[in-house]
Order: C-alpha cells, then structure tokens, then sequence
C-alpha cells in the first residue's frame, strides 16, 4: 500500500472527488481518502506518477513523500492554526468597521464622519471597498471554491464563495441603482438592500469555523503526538571507553548504548550489563515499573528510573516498537470504516444538490411576489447553511481518537473497519498456548513420598534435570533457582529414549521421567498412581523422580494460564459474547484449563485446517473474532471477521490480525470490544448530528416555516452556524479521550446459540496421512516443538503429535519425504522412524 499527501481538499465532497478520481486510474485496486489527515492510501499496480496526475486533474495537489516519512500526524495545532488566526483578526477588525457603517448608523444612529452625513452612495461605496477587502483577505474560499466548479467537483468552498459573492454582486447592483436616484432621501430608502455585511461576516464566520476545526482537529492527534514526544532525539554511544552523544537517527543496529538513571531509552534493545527499574507504561499502560537485568529487552521512549545499563540495540529507526506503534495508528486514521459509505454517498451529491435547492429558493420567492434582495437572502442562507464539512469529519475524528485511546491502552487497530467491527464482535474464539495460557511451562505442585522433604525432591529433580534440554527440564530448574537450590553434580548422564533421564548422584543411580517410564524402574503405589490421574486430568503433565529402587515423589509442570484470563473471559460473558476456546491438545487437558477459566465451548483435537472450518461455521452463528499467536492460528485469524493477534506470538500471526494486543494480555482483547463498541456510537451520534443539522437547518434558511411560524434565518445566522457544525462534531469525538476501555460496564446483548456448532473432522479437503513413530515426547509442549519442526519444513495441511501414542499424524495434499521429515523432528532433540 503506497501513502500519499493531499492538498486542497476542505470537505467531503473534495475527499470523494480524489477518491473518485483515483479509483479510476489503471491498476488502482482500492483507494481510501482521509480528510481528517490530508492522506491517501492507494494499492495496486498504478504508479506515484499516474496517480498524482489523477489527483491533479482533480483540482487538487499530491504528493507521495510526506506520507512515506516515518509516522507523522497532521500539521500540529500551532502550524495549522496560526495562518488561520491571523485572517481571522485582520478580517474581524475590518469587518467590525463594516458593521459600524451598516448597523451602527442605520439602526442605532451611531456618529458617521462629516463627509459622510447625507451621504448614503459614499457610505455604500465605502460599505463596498471594506467588503471587497475582506474577500481579498479570505480568497482562498473563491480560489478553491471555483477551482472546484471548473474540475466539475463543487464543494463546501463553492457554496462560502457563491454566498458571500452573490452578496456581493447584488449589493454593487443597488450601489449603482441608488447612484441614479434622484435625491437623496431615495438613495437613502435604498440602502437597506446592500448586503455588504453579510458577504463579508460569511467569509468572516466561516474563517472563525475553520480556526476552531482546526484546533479541535489537532486535539484528535494528541495521544499520538505524546508517543512521538516520547521518542528521544539523542542517543549516548559507547565506542571503547568513550562516550558519544549522537542524534538517535544515527544509531546503528548493533551499537552499544548507555542509559543514565532518569534519560530516556532511545531505541530497542538488549540489557548486556547492569540492572534498573524501567517506566514502561507509556507502552503497556501499567504504572508499575519493570525490573530490567541482562539479557532482557528495552523498548524506545520508555524511561529508566534507576540504575545505570547498558545495552546493546536490536532495532532501531522505524523498526522500534514506539515507531511501529505510530504508523500503525496513523496508517488507521488513513483507511475508513464502513459506516463512512454513507456519508460518502451523501457528500458526492450533497453540493450540486445544495446549489440547486438555493436557486430554487429564490426563484419561488420571487414568484410568490417578494423582492430580490428578499429572495436572494434566503438563496444565500441556503448556501451557506449547509455543510458536508460535518458529513466529512464525523467518521474520521471519532476514529482517529479511538486509536489514539486503544495505543494508550496497549491495543494497536490497522485499519479503521477494524475499530468499527470489533465492537460487534457476537463470538471470540481464542487459541489456548500462548492465548490463555502463558506459553511456556512452570511448576505447580512439589508432591514429595512420605519421608521425603519437598527440597530433597526438588535438590534431587534439579541435579539431575540440569543436564537436560527439555522445556519441562527448564521450567524445573527455573523454579529450583528461585527456591535458592544450586543443582548438585551428576555423572554417567543419559537421556534415555522413551522418556525419561538416568544419572549418577553420590554414587547412586537416580532417574526421572514420565510414570511410564517411571513403572519399569521401581515400583508406583496405588496412591501414586491416583495423584497421576488427578494431575493429568487438571491438564498438569506429573514428572517422577527416584533414588535407587525408592520412588522420591512427583513434580507437576504445566503450562499456566495468564494472571488475567479467567477474568478477560468473564468479562467477555457480561458483554453477551459467546466465548469458545479452540486447540489442537487432547480433550482431557482442553477441558480442564476449558473449566478453569470459564469457556462456553471447549473444541479439543483441532487441527490447523479444522480451525478454519470450525470458525466459518461460528460466523455463520454471528460476527467472530480469533485471538490467537501461533504460525497455525494465522488462517483462522485472516478467515475471521476480526484477527486479533497477540503481539509475542509469531511474526505471521502478527501480519494476518487486524487488531494487535501489544502487551500480550487477553485483557486487552475485552478493551478493544469496549473501545469499538464506544466509537461506534459515537460515530452515529457525530451522523446523526451531521445529518439532522442539514435536515433542519436548510428548510429554516430556505424559508420554509415563515407561512406557518414566522421562522427566519438570516444568511449572517446560517454562516455562524455552518461554522459551529464542524466544531461541535469534531469535539463530540475528543469526549472518547474520556473513555476508559478497562472499566466494566453493563451491556444488555442477547448472546448467540451455537448448538449448531460442531467440530470439524477433516476441514473437508482430501489428505495424505503419515504417520511418524516418536520417542521422547513427555508433554504436550513435546508435542508442540515436534509439530513446529514439521510446520517449518514442510508443506502441510495439519500435524498432530500425542506423546502418550508416541507418534505423530501428518495430513499433507500431496506425499512428503518421510526421509526429511524423521530427520526434522530428529534435529529437534527426539528419535523418529516410520516403521
């Protein structure tokens, strides 16, 4: 997808203008326009060239480098604002001299100078060059509202100019008129047909409007310009023993750097020497500082609070996790969300439509018998009533700050349909490893054999697990380490195929591995044998550990749900979403972390192929959002309605969602449905307002109510107006800065019924099986690495390992290389034949 600046556009209907004319150029695919920040996002084949010419020809200006630039928001409120001040002030003191000459002496008797006592052509003359002045001041409403008018695109422009020139024009007409009077007192009498003030308090109105818009528009960018404050301009390299202080652009990847207590991290990168406390919440949003040591990672713009370190830069540039966060955002802002096509329709007539029922205005107003200048005041209050301007802005702001809340919270949207769909999320099917549960393994019971302590056990368990490489091994020496055991030397090491470890500890044998292969060594007591079957069936995977022929005890591993998830899901229940979990595991230990953590549907035994069958099956129940990590979550997560992606899952996991939970929480997921739920609403309330202004406002202008109620609006009232419509749709959207997506809040959605909801067999497709016979798998987190290995190598449609079989089955479309594929789970660490 390829950016582009836009210039000249001032309402909807110049957005859709562009958006028309580059829809029509060659190779163009899908071209979106946002008014809000001035850019375009085009895809296809269509070259910049070809495309800024379309623009051109439209009547408006592009260019494609600053949106190539690194994330940058819309001018900042200062540069965009100051211009339009200026000519507001200057227009404002003439135009106050206007009204002194127009009102302040014909109706309230105000001193004129002496050469103009009885003298009405003077002052009208005089009424003339001020008005005249000030549409000098403001030309850029006739430059770009004619513009409009020759490229066959009128827009908000065309109708400022054709009111405050129509005006104009008018007024000269009765000025030349009340020069052939015959005395005085008649040209006087004619006075009250000059409508200078009004040509000049239109442009005047609307400078005011477009000043307070602007401003207002600024504010929408506010959380994305506080994440670019954020990002630090220098860096402290350390080359040697030297320190160099050096613009952050010049940091290089691989470049060791400093931070001080209290500077700023200026890119991301890696702790390789000290320890501190960092301020991450302006990414994570949690207040809590995070203890950082070697080995872990930084993250640019956050701050370090004590400490000194340093670290060694992993990314830098525009491949920070800071510079990603705000083009994605800013990238969001670019795109439009469905709910935009109604406005677009409307604003693409809106204009024509508007001159149209002006001109029919006055034409009916002169039939029924009134004067010119009557007939063209509502002409003229037509015209400058209406505004698509509010059409334009009221789906953009709202999703422009939307984003802007979701980054602060730790939830990036690419695209704006993404904002407005995941709030209408019916159904959340969430992956489990990595999803709700952490991912990796850790203890959760020491269960020592009476007579033995829980640190004998674990002494015995880290001394012999030390030597091993298996993840179950890691997670037991991890918790050792935290408990302050230091593991004891062993000798004569084996890691026996089957499952199991075999070792030397102070002269006697010691063992550890799964109850099978436990049972050949010594012997389990009943009692041992149910705590087996309660740890399985709570979905924990038990590891036995014996000295000789005496069974020490068991230690169960297993892989944790997420502090947050039972919540999150609960949470997700209040709202009316149905919620299902969806993993390739077997059943017993799906349905136990299923129970756990409050799932409506447990579906066990998936395969990465049934995924997408199983959630096709749930959209045609209602709207349904995955959440998922991993490499085989990525085709239900691009075949969903929303792909909500968890940042520390895999890369392609990553670029198949539409939503991206930077902290990794299924919390964030309940936050987004929230945040979605609350911007879609306030989108309608900012249609609705667009919509109901222009229903009410131009029958009043036209003058419609003065047969039955005597209602009028003068063409000074109907600018002042248009001006305040803008104004009052961009500051309902900044009322979502407000928003917290973290509090609970009762909606009342009537959840769906997924009876009909069955799991899948095959997804349908015809297969090869292969299956591999595999020794050493002892968990599912076994089963994992055996089924990534496979995943990585070859083209496949599902894999699936049991470690209690001790195989694994292969579905592919056509015959693999079994030769290739024993050799791949064997360079994984386990023992593999197809015999």
């Amino acid at each position: 997808m390829k950016q582009y600046q836009v210039t000249g556009m001032t309402c909807a209907a110049c957005s859709s203008r562009v958006e028309k004319a580059v829809s029509s150029v060659e190779g163009v695919t899908e071209c979106s326009v946002s008014l809000l920040t001035n850019s375009m996002s085009v895809e296809g084949s269509a070259s910049p060239e070809a495309v800024i010419s379309a623009v051109e020809r439209a009547g408006y200006g592009a260019s494609a480098e600053g949106a190539q630039k690194a994330a940058t928001p819309p001018l900042s409120p200062p540069d965009e604002v100051k211009p339009i001040l200026i000519r507001f002030i200057v227009s404002l003191i003439i135009l106050l001299m206007l009204m002194y000459l127009a009102m302040g002496h014909m109706m309230l008797h105000l001193p004129l100078p002496p050469f103009l006592e009885n003298n009405p052509v003077g002052v009208g003359v005089l009424q003339m060059l001020l008005s005249g002045l000030i549409m000098v001041i403001n030309q850029r409403f006739f430059i770009s509202g004619f513009r409009g008018v020759i490229h066959r695109a009128p827009n908000m422009d065309t109708l400022v100019s054709m009111g405050s020139l129509t005006s104009f024009l008018w007024s000269v007409y009765v000025l030349i008129d009340m020069t052939l009077s015959p005395d005085v007192m008649t040209a006087m009498d004619k006075m009250s047909g000059l409508y200078f003030e009004s040509a000049g308090m239109i442009l005047v109105l609307i400078t005011l409007g477009k000043m307070l818009e602007a401003r207002s528009k600024g504010k929408t960018t506010d959380a994305l310009r506080a994440l670019m404050d954020l990002a630090p301009k220098t860096a402290i390299l350390l080359h040697g023993d030297k320190e160099t202080e050096v613009p952050v652009s010049q940091v290089q990847k691989g470049d060791i750097f400093i931070v001080r207590p209290g500077g700023s991290i200026p890119v991301d990168g890696v702790v390789i020497q000290g320890k501190s406390s960092v301020d991450e919440s302006m990414l994570t949003g949690e207040s809590i500082p995070i203890d950082k040591e070697t080995g872990m990672n930084v993250y640019s713009g956050t701050v370090n609070l004590q400490g000194y370190i340093r670290c060694r830069a992993t990314r830098v540039g525009e491949d920070t996790t800071l510079s990603q966060i705000i083009r994605t955002v800013y990238d969001a802002s670019a795109t439009k969300a469905p709910i935009a096509r109604i406005a677009d329709r409307v604003s693409a007539i809106f204009v024509p439509c508007v001159i149209a029922a002006a001109v029919v205005t006055t034409a009916v107003w002169l039939l029924v018998g009134q004067s010119a200048g009557y007939a063209l005041a509502r002409g003229i209050s037509v015209l400058v009533i209406s505004c698509p301007c509010a059409l334009g802005l009221a789906t953009p702001v709202s999703i422009m700050v939307a984003n802007g809340v979701g980054a602060k919270h730790g939830v990036l949207f690419k695209t704006a349909s993404a904002i407005e769909n995941t709030g209408k999320t019916d159904i959340v099917a969430l992956d489990k490893t990595g999803t709700i549960t952490k991912g990796t393994p850790s203890v959760t019971d020491i269960l020592p054999n009476p007579g033995i302590t829980a640190d004998e056990l674990l002494s015995a368990a880290c001394a012999i697990e030390d030597k091993s490489s298996h993840p179950l091994a890691k997670a037991i020496r991890a918790y050792a380490e935290e408990q302050g055991i230091t593991p004891a030397e062993v000798s004569d090491f084996t890691d026996i195929a089957g499952g199991g470890l075999q070792a030397t500890l102070k002269g006697e044998p010691i063992y550890a591995g799964s109850p099978r292969f436990m049972r050949e060594r010594v012997r389990l007591s009943p009692d041992t044998e149910n705590r087996i079957d309660k740890l399985a069936a709570e979905g924990k995977t038990p590891m036995l550990f014996a000295r000789g022929d005496r069974l020490l005890g068991l230690i169960a591993v297993a892989d944790t749900v997420k502090d947050d998830s039972r919540e999150a899901i609960a949470e997700m229940s209040e709202m009316g979403v149905r919620v299902v979990m969806i993993t390739g595991d077997n059943r017993r230990t799906a349905k136990a972390i299923g129970d756990s953590v409050g799932v409506d549907r447990v579906y066990a035994e998936v395969l990465p192929n049934g995924k997408n069958q199983l959630v096709s099956e749930l959209m045609a129940c209602g709207k349904t959002a995955m959440i998922g990590d991993g490499i085989n979550d990525a085709p239900a997560l691009t075949a969903a309605d929303i792909g909500i992606a968890i940042a520390s899952g895999a890369d392609i996991a990553k670029d198949a969602g539409e939503v991206v939970l930077v902290n990794s929480r299924l919390s964030d997921a309940v936050a987004a449905i929230r945040l979605s739920r609350a911007a879609l609403r306030n989108i309608r309330q900012n249609l609705f307002w667009a919509f109901i202004y222009n229903v009410i406002g131009i029958p009043l202008a036209a003058g419609v109510w003065i047969p039955i109620f005597g209602w009028t609006l003068s063409p000074m009232f109907g600018a002042a107006a248009m001006s305040l419509s803008s104004f009052c749709v961009v500051m309902n959207a900044l009322r979502l800065n407000l928003f917290d997506p973290r509090k609970r809040r009762k909606y009342n959605k009537k959840p769906v019924d997924l009876e009909e909801v069955s799991e899948p067999e095959n997804g349908g497709k015809p297969m090869v099986k292969t299956v591999i016979k595999v020794e050493g798998m002892m968990c599912p987190m076994c089963e994992k690495h055996v089924n990534e290995a496979v995943q990585k190598g070859f083209d496949v449609i599902s894999v699936q390992s049991s470690h209690e079989r001790g195989e694994t089955v292969i579905e592919s479309a056509q015959p693999l290389d079994i030769d290739a594929v024993v050799k791949a789970i064997t360079d994984a660490g386990y023992k593999a034949s197809n015999e």
